[in-house]
């Protein structure tokens, strides 16, 4: 998505970390406080190619979500 002038993309947690530790990017806060882990944000002078990350951001959310962990003692 494109929000106040940046690409916003959904991406794993380690990718997000590899890219804002590379200095690419900022982790995405929908004006909650809050940067989420799984989401980045680009800027127009990103050196990053847009729509190389749009394909990954494409495979990564149609992989579809994780299973989720069992809970301890058996429960789910």
């Amino acid at each position: 998505m494109f929000v106040r002038g940046q690409l916003v993309l959904k991406l794993p947690k380690d990718r997000v970390d590899e890219l804002v530790e590379g200095g690419q990017g900022v982790r995405f806060d929908a004006n909650k406080g809050t940067p989420m882990k799984e989401w980045l944000a680009l800027g127009n002078d990103s050196p990053e190619s847009w729509p190389t990350l749009a394909e990954e951001a494409l495979e990564f959310v149609a992989a579809g979500p994780k299973p989720a962990r069992a809970r301890r003692n058996g429960r789910r």
